[in-house]
């Protein structure tokens, strides 16, 4: 893997390099921002915070729920006991079923939608220095075109930060 990148103390300067980057036409997604600790309150940190996940839990729970209750009543309904003039289908005595097949798609649903929106089955490799342990913050570009190079060296000069490449 061959990477630029530059090595911030702020996240001010980060920011900058990160700005600088944009400028010099890179896309956000092939900018690469490494940090110890989330640096929420700037807008370099901010470009993966939505996210559909609570949606799709909610719909994997509404999912389970229709599935708890069509499972408890339609096996209680094909499965003709005699009751004594009580109802066949009874909810209370259902809702464990319902709860905990109504707990299991949010949570599926959930675990599924984490692996897919963090890439893991096919995480792409980014640059990493053993100085991000020491609070530095890693801006960069992995594979960059040797054409824009000379440019992604000018944009992240812009942060004042050390400049490393990969090879």
């Amino acid at each position: 893997m061959k990477a630029i990148y530059g090595l911030y103390s702020s996240p001010l300067e980060a920011q900058r390099a990160v700005d600088g980057l944009r400028g010099a036409g890179i896309k956000d997604r092939e900018i690469t921002v490494l940090s110890t600790e989330p640096l929420e309150e700037y807008e370099f940190a901010q470009r993966d915070r939505e996210s559909w996940m609570t949606w799709i839990a909610g719909l994997g729970g509404l999912i389970g729920l229709t599935t708890g209750y069509l499972l408890t009543s339609v096996t209680q309904k094909l499965w003709a006991i005699n009751t004594g003039g009580m109802p066949i289908v009874t909810n209370w005595t259902n809702l464990i079923v319902i709860f905990e097949l109504t707990m299991l798609g949010g949570v599926f649903a959930s675990v599924i939608t984490l692996l897919i929106t963090a890439r893991i089955p096919g995480r792409p490799v980014v640059p990493y220095d053993p100085a991000i342990s020491d609070g530095k913050i890693l801006i960069g570009v992995a594979n960059p075109r040797k054409e824009s190079i000379g440019s992604l060296e000018k944009a992240l000069r812009i942060g004042h930060g050390e400049l490393k490449t990969l090879t």
